[in-house]
Protein backbone atom coordinates (compact mmCIF):
# COMPACT_ATOMS: atom_id res chain seq x y z
CA UNK A 1 0.00 0.00 0.00
CA UNK A 2 1.40 3.41 -1.04
CA UNK A 3 1.44 5.94 1.79
CA UNK A 4 3.36 8.57 -0.18
CA UNK A 5 3.15 9.04 -3.93
CA UNK A 6 4.63 11.75 -6.18
CA UNK A 7 3.89 11.89 -9.93
CA UNK A 8 5.63 14.12 -12.47
CA UNK A 9 6.81 16.64 -9.86
CA UNK A 10 8.54 19.76 -11.16
CA UNK A 11 9.85 22.69 -9.13
CA UNK A 12 11.71 25.77 -10.35
CA UNK A 13 13.37 28.63 -8.53
CA UNK A 14 13.73 31.58 -10.89
CA UNK A 15 15.10 29.96 -14.08
CA UNK A 16 16.73 27.04 -12.27
CA UNK A 17 15.00 23.66 -12.57
CA UNK A 18 15.42 22.11 -9.15
CA UNK A 19 13.24 19.02 -9.63
CA UNK A 20 12.19 17.72 -13.04
CA UNK A 21 9.60 14.95 -13.58
CA UNK A 22 10.25 13.33 -10.19
CA UNK A 23 8.24 10.17 -9.42
CA UNK A 24 8.28 8.49 -6.00
CA UNK A 25 6.21 5.68 -4.45
CA UNK A 26 6.72 4.92 -0.76
CA UNK A 27 5.02 1.97 0.94
CA UNK A 28 4.15 1.40 4.59
CA UNK A 29 7.22 0.04 6.39
CA UNK A 30 9.70 1.43 3.81
CA UNK A 31 12.97 2.85 5.13
CA UNK A 32 14.17 5.38 2.57
CA UNK A 33 17.20 7.66 2.60
CA UNK A 34 17.24 10.76 0.37
CA UNK A 35 20.71 11.97 -0.62
CA UNK A 36 22.22 14.47 -3.04
CA UNK A 37 24.41 17.57 -3.23
CA UNK A 38 23.64 20.72 -1.24
CA UNK A 39 20.86 22.65 -2.96
CA UNK A 40 19.71 19.65 -5.04
CA UNK A 41 16.13 19.84 -3.73
CA UNK A 42 15.99 17.27 -0.89
CA UNK A 43 14.42 19.63 1.65
CA UNK A 44 12.14 21.04 -1.06
CA UNK A 45 10.56 17.58 -1.52
CA UNK A 46 9.96 17.35 2.24
CA UNK A 47 8.38 20.81 2.31
CA UNK A 48 6.08 19.92 -0.58
CA UNK A 49 4.91 16.72 1.15
CA UNK A 50 4.04 18.57 4.39
CA UNK A 51 2.36 21.46 2.54
CA UNK A 52 5.00 24.13 3.24
CA UNK A 53 5.66 24.51 -0.49
CA UNK A 54 3.80 23.84 -3.73
CA UNK A 55 5.08 22.14 -6.88
CA UNK A 56 4.98 23.97 -10.23
CA UNK A 57 3.77 20.79 -11.94
CA UNK A 58 2.80 17.28 -10.92
CA UNK A 59 0.81 15.86 -8.03
CA UNK A 60 1.33 14.08 -4.71
CA UNK A 61 -0.77 12.01 -2.33
CA UNK A 62 -0.14 11.43 1.39
CA UNK A 63 -2.05 8.75 3.32
CA UNK A 64 -1.90 9.39 7.08
CA UNK A 65 -0.35 11.88 9.46
CA UNK A 66 3.26 13.06 9.08
CA UNK A 67 5.80 13.63 11.83
CA UNK A 68 8.15 16.20 10.26
CA UNK A 69 11.54 17.07 11.73
CA UNK A 70 12.79 20.23 10.08
CA UNK A 71 16.40 20.57 8.99
CA UNK A 72 17.30 23.05 11.70
CA UNK A 73 15.69 23.83 15.05
CA UNK A 74 18.12 26.70 15.74
CA UNK A 75 15.56 29.49 15.28
CA UNK A 76 12.22 27.68 15.35
CA UNK A 77 10.84 28.22 18.82
CA UNK A 78 7.34 27.31 17.66
CA UNK A 79 8.38 24.10 15.88
CA UNK A 80 5.56 21.62 15.51
CA UNK A 81 3.30 23.81 17.66
CA UNK A 82 0.21 22.38 15.96
CA UNK A 83 0.96 18.82 17.06
CA UNK A 84 -1.16 17.54 19.94
CA UNK A 85 0.75 15.21 22.25
CA UNK A 86 0.08 13.42 25.51
CA UNK A 87 2.21 15.14 28.18
CA UNK A 88 3.20 11.97 30.03
CA UNK A 89 4.25 10.31 26.74
CA UNK A 90 6.26 13.40 25.83
CA UNK A 91 8.08 13.27 29.19
CA UNK A 92 8.78 9.57 28.69
CA UNK A 93 10.36 10.22 25.26
CA UNK A 94 12.42 13.13 26.59
CA UNK A 95 13.72 10.96 29.43
CA UNK A 96 14.69 8.18 26.97
CA UNK A 97 16.65 10.75 24.96
CA UNK A 98 18.58 11.79 28.05
CA UNK A 99 16.88 15.15 28.61
CA UNK A 100 16.75 16.20 32.23
CA UNK A 101 13.40 17.20 33.75
CA UNK A 102 15.26 20.31 35.02
CA UNK A 103 15.05 21.67 31.44
CA UNK A 104 11.23 21.66 31.34
CA UNK A 105 10.87 25.34 32.07
CA UNK A 106 13.98 26.40 30.15
CA UNK A 107 13.53 28.72 27.17
CA UNK A 108 14.51 27.03 23.88
CA UNK A 109 17.10 29.72 23.14
CA UNK A 110 18.96 28.71 26.32
CA UNK A 111 19.23 25.06 25.23
CA UNK A 112 22.03 23.63 23.11
CA UNK A 113 21.34 22.68 19.50
CA UNK A 114 21.28 19.02 20.50
CA UNK A 115 18.83 19.62 23.36
CA UNK A 116 16.47 21.54 21.05
CA UNK A 117 16.68 18.70 18.53
CA UNK A 118 15.86 16.11 21.21
CA UNK A 119 12.84 18.19 22.27
CA UNK A 120 11.61 18.18 18.67
CA UNK A 121 12.18 14.43 18.28
CA UNK A 122 10.34 13.67 21.53
CA UNK A 123 7.40 15.80 20.40
CA UNK A 124 7.20 14.01 17.04
CA UNK A 125 7.34 10.53 18.60
CA UNK A 126 4.78 11.46 21.25
CA UNK A 127 2.36 12.51 18.47
CA UNK A 128 2.36 8.90 17.12
CA UNK A 129 2.47 9.74 13.37
CA UNK A 130 1.90 7.30 10.49
CA UNK A 131 4.83 8.63 8.42
CA UNK A 132 8.17 10.11 9.50
CA UNK A 133 10.05 12.67 7.41
CA UNK A 134 13.34 13.47 9.15
CA UNK A 135 15.56 16.17 7.65
CA UNK A 136 19.15 15.84 8.93
CA UNK A 137 18.04 14.20 12.21
CA UNK A 138 21.56 13.53 13.55
CA UNK A 139 22.89 17.09 13.25
CA UNK A 140 23.85 18.14 16.81
CA UNK A 141 22.67 14.77 18.18
CA UNK A 142 24.92 12.96 20.71
CA UNK A 143 25.58 9.22 20.83
CA UNK A 144 22.71 8.59 23.25
CA UNK A 145 20.31 10.36 20.91
CA UNK A 146 21.63 8.63 17.77
CA UNK A 147 21.34 5.17 19.36
CA UNK A 148 17.80 5.99 20.57
CA UNK A 149 16.81 7.16 17.11
CA UNK A 150 18.25 4.06 15.40
CA UNK A 151 16.39 1.80 17.84
CA UNK A 152 13.10 3.68 17.50
CA UNK A 153 13.25 3.67 13.70
CA UNK A 154 13.76 -0.09 13.75
CA UNK A 155 10.58 -0.45 15.85
CA UNK A 156 8.50 2.11 13.92
CA UNK A 157 5.76 0.45 11.84
CA UNK A 158 5.09 3.26 9.36
CA UNK A 159 7.12 4.63 6.45
CA UNK A 160 10.31 6.60 7.07
CA UNK A 161 12.01 9.17 4.82
CA UNK A 162 15.41 10.29 6.05
CA UNK A 163 17.23 13.20 4.42
CA UNK A 164 20.78 12.85 5.67
CA UNK A 165 24.48 13.17 4.91
CA UNK A 166 25.37 10.98 7.92
CA UNK A 167 26.89 7.81 6.43
CA UNK A 168 26.91 5.81 9.66
CA UNK A 169 23.27 6.64 10.41
CA UNK A 170 22.09 5.83 6.87
CA UNK A 171 23.91 2.50 6.99
CA UNK A 172 22.09 1.61 10.21
CA UNK A 173 18.57 2.75 9.32
CA UNK A 174 17.61 2.65 5.61
CA UNK A 175 17.06 -0.08 3.01
CA UNK A 176 16.63 2.13 -0.04
CA UNK A 177 18.35 5.27 -1.31
CA UNK A 178 16.78 7.95 -3.52
CA UNK A 179 19.48 10.17 -5.02
CA UNK A 180 18.58 13.60 -6.39
CA UNK A 181 21.06 14.72 -9.03
CA UNK A 182 20.63 17.45 -11.67
CA UNK A 183 16.86 17.50 -11.11
CA UNK A 184 16.46 13.76 -11.69
CA UNK A 185 15.76 10.97 -9.21
CA UNK A 186 17.84 7.77 -9.15
CA UNK A 187 16.62 4.76 -7.15
CA UNK A 188 19.00 2.34 -5.36
CA UNK A 189 18.23 -0.62 -3.10
CA UNK A 190 20.23 -1.13 0.10
CA UNK A 191 21.85 1.19 2.63
CA UNK A 192 24.36 3.99 2.00
CA UNK A 193 27.37 1.70 1.55
CA UNK A 194 25.44 -0.46 -0.94
CA UNK A 195 24.34 2.70 -2.78
CA UNK A 196 27.94 3.95 -3.14
CA UNK A 197 29.07 0.58 -4.54
CA UNK A 198 26.14 0.39 -6.97
CA UNK A 199 26.54 4.04 -8.03
CA UNK A 200 30.21 3.38 -8.83
CA UNK A 201 29.29 0.20 -10.76
CA UNK A 202 26.62 2.03 -12.79
CA UNK A 203 29.01 4.90 -13.53
CA UNK A 204 31.78 2.57 -14.73
CA UNK A 205 29.33 0.51 -16.83
CA UNK A 206 27.85 3.60 -18.49
CA UNK A 207 31.31 5.08 -19.04
CA UNK A 208 32.44 1.83 -20.72
CA UNK A 209 29.39 1.78 -23.02
CA UNK A 210 29.86 5.50 -23.79
CA UNK A 211 33.53 4.96 -24.69
CA UNK A 212 32.63 2.03 -27.02
CA UNK A 213 29.94 4.18 -28.63
CA UNK A 214 32.32 7.11 -29.12
CA UNK A 215 34.94 4.81 -30.63
CA UNK A 216 32.41 3.40 -33.10
CA UNK A 217 31.10 6.92 -33.79
CA UNK A 218 34.63 8.09 -34.56
CA UNK A 219 35.17 5.11 -36.93
CA UNK A 220 31.96 5.91 -38.84
CA UNK A 221 32.81 9.63 -38.96
CA UNK A 222 36.19 8.76 -40.47
CA UNK A 223 34.42 6.60 -43.08
CA UNK A 224 32.04 9.45 -43.85
CA UNK A 225 34.96 11.87 -44.15
CA UNK A 226 36.62 9.49 -46.64
CA UNK A 227 33.44 9.12 -48.68
CA UNK A 228 32.94 12.90 -48.66
CA UNK A 229 36.49 13.39 -49.97
CA UNK A 230 35.77 10.89 -52.75
CA UNK A 231 32.53 12.70 -53.54
CA UNK A 232 34.25 16.11 -53.67
CA UNK A 233 36.94 14.68 -55.95
CA UNK A 234 34.29 13.14 -58.26
CA UNK A 235 32.44 16.49 -58.42
CA UNK A 236 35.66 18.25 -59.44
CA UNK A 237 36.45 15.65 -62.08
CA UNK A 238 32.90 15.85 -63.52
CA UNK A 239 33.49 19.49 -64.40
CA UNK A 240 37.10 19.18 -65.64
CA UNK A 241 37.37 16.00 -67.72
CA UNK A 242 35.64 16.10 -71.11
CA UNK A 243 33.99 12.83 -72.09
CA UNK A 244 33.79 11.58 -68.49
CA UNK A 245 31.53 14.28 -67.00
CA UNK A 246 28.44 12.06 -66.73
CA UNK A 247 30.48 9.17 -65.32
CA UNK A 248 31.98 11.28 -62.51
CA UNK A 249 28.70 13.12 -61.91
CA UNK A 250 26.90 9.80 -61.31
CA UNK A 251 29.78 8.60 -59.15
CA UNK A 252 29.61 11.80 -57.05
CA UNK A 253 25.83 11.50 -56.63
CA UNK A 254 26.23 7.88 -55.52
CA UNK A 255 28.84 8.89 -52.96
CA UNK A 256 26.59 11.72 -51.67
CA UNK A 257 23.72 9.24 -51.23
CA UNK A 258 25.98 6.83 -49.31
CA UNK A 259 27.20 9.60 -46.99
CA UNK A 260 23.64 10.84 -46.40
CA UNK A 261 22.37 7.28 -45.74
CA UNK A 262 25.21 6.41 -43.33
CA UNK A 263 24.83 9.68 -41.43
CA UNK A 264 21.08 9.18 -41.14
CA UNK A 265 21.58 5.63 -39.80
CA UNK A 266 24.14 6.92 -37.27
CA UNK A 267 21.82 9.68 -36.03
CA UNK A 268 18.89 7.24 -35.82
CA UNK A 269 20.98 4.76 -33.80
CA UNK A 270 22.21 7.49 -31.43
CA UNK A 271 18.67 8.80 -30.92
CA UNK A 272 17.34 5.31 -30.21
CA UNK A 273 20.16 3.62 -28.27
CA UNK A 274 22.64 6.41 -27.65
CA UNK A 275 24.50 6.43 -24.32
CA UNK A 276 25.08 9.78 -22.64
CA UNK A 277 28.39 10.48 -21.00
CA UNK A 278 27.88 9.68 -17.27
CA UNK A 279 27.75 12.61 -14.91
CA UNK A 280 30.85 12.76 -12.76
CA UNK A 281 30.44 13.97 -9.17
CA UNK A 282 31.52 17.56 -8.72
CA UNK A 283 35.04 17.71 -7.36
CA UNK A 284 35.33 19.43 -3.99
CA UNK A 285 38.58 20.92 -2.75
CA UNK A 286 39.53 22.51 0.56
CA UNK A 287 42.93 23.91 1.42
CA UNK A 288 43.56 25.22 4.92
CA UNK A 289 46.74 27.18 5.58
CA UNK A 290 48.51 27.33 8.93
CA UNK A 291 51.23 29.35 10.57
CA UNK A 292 53.75 27.21 12.46
CA UNK A 293 55.56 29.98 14.34
CA UNK A 294 54.18 29.30 17.83
CA UNK A 295 55.42 27.22 20.74
CA UNK A 296 54.35 23.74 21.77
CA UNK A 297 51.48 24.46 24.18
CA UNK A 298 48.66 26.58 22.73
CA UNK A 299 45.88 26.17 25.35
CA UNK A 300 45.81 25.22 29.01
CA UNK A 301 42.80 24.92 31.31
CA UNK A 302 43.57 25.23 35.04
CA UNK A 303 40.82 24.12 37.47
CA UNK A 304 38.17 25.48 35.11
CA UNK A 305 34.49 25.48 36.11
CA UNK A 306 31.39 26.75 34.35
CA UNK A 307 27.95 27.21 35.87
CA UNK A 308 24.66 28.80 34.81
CA UNK A 309 22.75 29.54 38.00
CA UNK A 310 22.17 26.19 39.72
CA UNK A 311 23.26 24.21 36.66
CA UNK A 312 26.89 23.06 36.59
CA UNK A 313 28.33 22.09 33.19
CA UNK A 314 31.82 21.15 34.43
CA UNK A 315 34.05 21.93 37.38
CA UNK A 316 37.68 21.64 38.56
CA UNK A 317 38.91 20.52 35.13
CA UNK A 318 42.54 20.86 34.06
CA UNK A 319 44.12 19.83 30.74
CA UNK A 320 46.31 21.17 27.93
CA UNK A 321 46.37 21.23 24.12
CA UNK A 322 49.67 21.31 22.18
CA UNK A 323 50.46 22.73 18.76
CA UNK A 324 49.60 20.38 15.90
CA UNK A 325 47.32 18.13 17.97
CA UNK A 326 43.97 17.00 16.58
CA UNK A 327 41.50 17.02 19.45
CA UNK A 328 37.92 15.82 19.25
CA UNK A 329 35.43 16.95 21.89
CA UNK A 330 32.83 14.35 22.86
CA UNK A 331 29.98 14.27 25.34
CA UNK A 332 26.21 14.28 25.55
CA UNK A 333 24.07 17.21 24.40
CA UNK A 334 24.14 20.10 26.86
CA UNK A 335 27.37 19.02 28.59
CA UNK A 336 29.15 22.28 27.69
CA UNK A 337 31.25 21.58 24.56
CA UNK A 338 30.16 24.68 22.62
CA UNK A 339 30.27 26.74 25.82
CA UNK A 340 33.90 25.72 26.34
CA UNK A 341 34.76 26.79 22.78
CA UNK A 342 33.16 30.17 23.45
CA UNK A 343 35.24 30.45 26.63
CA UNK A 344 38.43 29.86 24.61
CA UNK A 345 37.32 32.57 22.16
CA UNK A 346 36.60 34.99 25.02
CA UNK A 347 32.85 35.07 24.29
CA UNK A 348 31.96 33.40 27.64
CA UNK A 349 33.31 34.06 31.13
CA UNK A 350 34.94 31.31 33.22
CA UNK A 351 33.05 30.70 36.49
CA UNK A 352 36.23 29.54 38.25
CA UNK A 353 39.81 28.78 37.26
CA UNK A 354 41.69 30.04 34.21
CA UNK A 355 42.05 29.33 30.50
CA UNK A 356 45.47 30.31 29.15
CA UNK A 357 46.15 30.59 25.44
CA UNK A 358 49.34 31.36 23.58
CA UNK A 359 49.62 35.11 22.81
CA UNK A 360 49.23 36.25 19.19
CA UNK A 361 47.42 33.00 18.35
CA UNK A 362 45.37 33.22 15.13
CA UNK A 363 42.15 31.21 15.56
CA UNK A 364 39.67 30.31 12.83
CA UNK A 365 36.21 29.52 14.25
CA UNK A 366 33.34 27.81 12.44
CA UNK A 367 30.22 28.00 14.60
CA UNK A 368 27.35 25.52 14.25
CA UNK A 369 24.83 28.33 13.69
CA UNK A 370 24.00 28.78 9.99
CA UNK A 371 21.53 31.61 10.64
CA UNK A 372 24.13 34.21 11.64
CA UNK A 373 24.83 35.31 8.05
CA UNK A 374 23.10 38.49 6.73
CA UNK A 375 20.03 37.02 5.01
CA UNK A 376 19.59 39.77 2.40
CA UNK A 377 23.21 39.74 1.22
CA UNK A 378 24.68 37.40 -1.39
CA UNK A 379 27.53 35.01 -0.59
CA UNK A 380 30.13 37.43 -1.96
CA UNK A 381 28.64 40.41 -0.13
CA UNK A 382 28.65 38.52 3.18
CA UNK A 383 32.35 37.71 2.72
CA UNK A 384 33.10 41.46 2.50
CA UNK A 385 35.64 41.10 -0.30
CA UNK A 386 37.25 44.46 -1.12
CA UNK A 387 39.88 43.85 -3.79
CA UNK A 388 39.75 42.19 -7.19
CA UNK A 389 42.18 39.56 -5.90
CA UNK A 390 39.93 38.77 -2.89
CA UNK A 391 36.89 38.59 -5.19
CA UNK A 392 38.67 36.09 -7.46
CA UNK A 393 39.88 34.02 -4.50
CA UNK A 394 36.41 33.88 -2.91
CA UNK A 395 34.79 32.78 -6.20
CA UNK A 396 37.50 30.16 -6.71
CA UNK A 397 37.03 28.69 -3.21
CA UNK A 398 33.23 28.61 -3.51
CA UNK A 399 33.51 26.88 -6.90
CA UNK A 400 36.02 24.37 -5.49
CA UNK A 401 33.44 23.41 -2.85
CA UNK A 402 30.83 22.64 -5.48
CA UNK A 403 28.88 25.93 -5.39
CA UNK A 404 27.42 26.70 -8.81
CA UNK A 405 28.47 30.10 -10.20
CA UNK A 406 24.85 31.30 -10.34
CA UNK A 407 24.35 30.50 -6.62
CA UNK A 408 26.98 32.96 -5.37
CA UNK A 409 24.70 35.83 -6.47
CA UNK A 410 21.63 34.45 -4.66
CA UNK A 411 20.71 36.10 -1.31
CA UNK A 412 21.71 34.00 1.72
CA UNK A 413 18.04 33.42 2.59
CA UNK A 414 17.64 31.61 -0.74
CA UNK A 415 20.56 29.21 -0.13
CA UNK A 416 20.28 25.75 1.40
CA UNK A 417 21.78 25.28 4.87
CA UNK A 418 24.62 23.27 3.30
CA UNK A 419 25.40 26.12 0.91
CA UNK A 420 25.42 28.54 3.85
CA UNK A 421 27.91 26.29 5.66
CA UNK A 422 30.15 26.45 2.58
CA UNK A 423 29.99 30.26 2.63
CA UNK A 424 31.10 30.23 6.28
CA UNK A 425 33.85 27.74 5.46
CA UNK A 426 35.06 30.06 2.66
CA UNK A 427 35.58 32.84 5.21
CA UNK A 428 38.01 30.57 7.09
CA UNK A 429 39.74 29.30 3.94
CA UNK A 430 40.55 32.86 2.85
CA UNK A 431 42.85 33.33 5.87
CA UNK A 432 45.85 31.66 7.49
CA UNK A 433 45.33 30.27 11.03
CA UNK A 434 47.32 28.48 13.73
CA UNK A 435 44.19 26.85 15.19
CA UNK A 436 40.93 25.74 13.61
CA UNK A 437 37.97 25.44 15.99
CA UNK A 438 35.18 23.63 14.16
CA UNK A 439 31.80 23.23 15.86
CA UNK A 440 29.76 20.62 13.97
CA UNK A 441 31.54 21.36 10.65
CA UNK A 442 29.80 18.57 8.70
CA UNK A 443 26.26 19.63 9.64
CA UNK A 444 24.34 20.28 6.40
CA UNK A 445 27.36 19.48 4.18
CA UNK A 446 26.72 17.03 1.35
CA UNK A 447 28.58 13.72 1.28
CA UNK A 448 31.34 14.60 -1.23
CA UNK A 449 32.10 17.75 0.79
CA UNK A 450 32.29 15.78 4.05
CA UNK A 451 34.68 13.23 2.59
CA UNK A 452 36.93 15.90 1.04
CA UNK A 453 36.92 17.93 4.27
CA UNK A 454 38.15 14.83 6.14
CA UNK A 455 41.04 14.36 3.70
CA UNK A 456 42.00 18.05 3.77
CA UNK A 457 41.98 18.37 7.56
CA UNK A 458 44.41 15.45 7.75
CA UNK A 459 46.87 17.62 5.78
CA UNK A 460 46.41 20.70 8.02
CA UNK A 461 49.58 21.22 10.08
CA UNK A 462 48.08 23.51 12.72
CA UNK A 463 45.98 22.61 15.76
CA UNK A 464 42.46 21.20 15.38
CA UNK A 465 39.72 21.40 17.99
CA UNK A 466 36.58 19.69 16.69
CA UNK A 467 33.06 19.16 18.05
CA UNK A 468 31.12 16.70 15.91
CA UNK A 469 28.53 13.96 16.24
CA UNK A 470 29.57 12.54 12.85
CA UNK A 471 31.20 9.29 14.01
CA UNK A 472 33.05 8.58 10.75
CA UNK A 473 34.35 12.16 10.53
CA UNK A 474 35.63 12.28 14.13
CA UNK A 475 37.27 8.89 13.87
CA UNK A 476 39.17 9.86 10.72
CA UNK A 477 40.23 13.38 11.72
CA UNK A 478 40.97 13.29 15.49
CA UNK A 479 43.44 11.08 17.35
CA UNK A 480 42.92 12.52 20.88
CA UNK A 481 39.81 13.48 22.83
CA UNK A 482 38.47 15.88 25.42
CA UNK A 483 35.69 13.91 27.11
CA UNK A 484 32.88 15.86 28.82
CA UNK A 485 31.30 13.53 31.37
CA UNK A 486 29.99 13.67 34.95
CA UNK A 487 30.53 17.46 35.19
CA UNK A 488 34.19 17.08 34.30
CA UNK A 489 36.46 17.48 31.25
CA UNK A 490 39.26 14.95 30.82
CA UNK A 491 41.94 14.63 28.15
CA UNK A 492 42.13 11.11 26.65
CA UNK A 493 45.11 10.00 24.53
CA UNK A 494 43.14 7.81 22.10
CA UNK A 495 40.75 8.23 19.15
CA UNK A 496 36.98 7.82 19.13
CA UNK A 497 36.80 4.16 18.00
CA UNK A 498 39.17 2.96 20.71
CA UNK A 499 37.43 5.13 23.31
CA UNK A 500 34.00 3.72 22.41
CA UNK A 501 35.34 0.17 22.64
CA UNK A 502 36.71 0.93 26.10
CA UNK A 503 33.37 2.48 27.07
CA UNK A 504 31.57 -0.74 26.10
CA UNK A 505 33.85 -3.01 28.12
CA UNK A 506 33.59 -1.64 31.71
CA UNK A 507 30.45 -3.64 32.48
CA UNK A 508 32.15 -6.95 31.72
CA UNK A 509 35.43 -6.00 33.43
CA UNK A 510 33.54 -4.69 36.48
CA UNK A 511 31.66 -7.97 36.66
CA UNK A 512 34.94 -9.91 36.59
CA UNK A 513 36.38 -7.72 39.35
CA UNK A 514 33.29 -8.22 41.50
CA UNK A 515 33.48 -11.98 41.02
CA UNK A 516 37.16 -11.98 41.98
CA UNK A 517 36.44 -9.88 45.07
CA UNK A 518 33.70 -12.34 46.09
CA UNK A 519 36.13 -15.25 45.77
CA UNK A 520 38.70 -13.35 47.86
CA UNK A 521 36.07 -12.53 50.49
CA UNK A 522 35.10 -16.21 50.69
CA UNK A 523 38.72 -17.28 51.14
CA UNK A 524 39.37 -14.53 53.71
CA UNK A 525 36.29 -15.59 55.71
CA UNK A 526 37.41 -19.22 55.61
CA UNK A 527 40.94 -18.31 56.80
CA UNK A 528 39.60 -16.14 59.63
CA UNK A 529 37.33 -19.01 60.74
CA UNK A 530 40.27 -21.43 60.61
CA UNK A 531 42.57 -19.08 62.56
CA UNK A 532 39.91 -18.57 65.24
CA UNK A 533 39.92 -22.33 65.96
CA UNK A 534 43.71 -22.58 66.43
CA UNK A 535 45.32 -22.62 69.87
CA UNK A 536 47.91 -19.97 70.77
CA UNK A 537 51.41 -21.01 69.65
CA UNK A 538 50.13 -23.31 66.86
CA UNK A 539 52.86 -23.36 64.13
CA UNK A 540 50.21 -23.01 61.38
CA UNK A 541 49.16 -19.60 62.75
CA UNK A 542 52.05 -17.69 61.09
CA UNK A 543 51.50 -19.40 57.72
CA UNK A 544 47.74 -18.66 57.70
CA UNK A 545 48.34 -15.09 58.87
CA UNK A 546 50.83 -14.53 56.03
CA UNK A 547 48.31 -15.85 53.48
CA UNK A 548 45.59 -13.62 54.98
CA UNK A 549 47.79 -10.50 54.48
CA UNK A 550 48.34 -11.45 50.83
CA UNK A 551 44.58 -11.78 50.28
CA UNK A 552 43.89 -8.39 51.90
CA UNK A 553 46.48 -6.75 49.60
CA UNK A 554 44.88 -8.34 46.52
CA UNK A 555 41.45 -7.13 47.61
CA UNK A 556 42.75 -3.59 48.23
CA UNK A 557 44.37 -3.58 44.80
CA UNK A 558 41.01 -4.45 43.21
Amino acid sequence: MNVLSIKGLQKKYDERVLLDQVNIDIHRGDRVGIVGPNGAGKTTIAKILVGDSKPDKGSYVVEGSIGYLRQSTDHEEDMNEGIIVHHSLLQKREKELGLSSDLDGTHLKQLSGGERLKKALAQIWASNPDILILDEPTNHLDLTGVQWLIRELQNFKGAVLVISHDRYFLDQTVERILEIENGALNDYSGNYTAYRHEKKRRYEEQLHRFQIQEKEKKRIEEQLAGLTNWSDKAHRQSTSQEGYKEHYRMKAKKMDAQVKSKRKRLEKELNKNGVNEPHKETGVRFQFESDNTHGKRVFEAINVSKRYGERTLFKGSSFYIKHGERIGMVGENGCGKTTFLRMILGEEEVSEGEIWKSPMLRIGYLSQDVHDLPSNQTALQSLEVETRNEDFRAKTILASMGMERSRIHVPIQGLSLGERTKVKMTRILMNKYDVLILDEPTNHLDLPSREQLEDTLQQFTGTLLVVSHDYYFMDKVCDRLLVFKNESVKRIEIGLSEFREKEKSPSSSTKMIEEKKMLLDNEISALISEISLLMAGDPRMAELDKRLNVLFKEKNAL
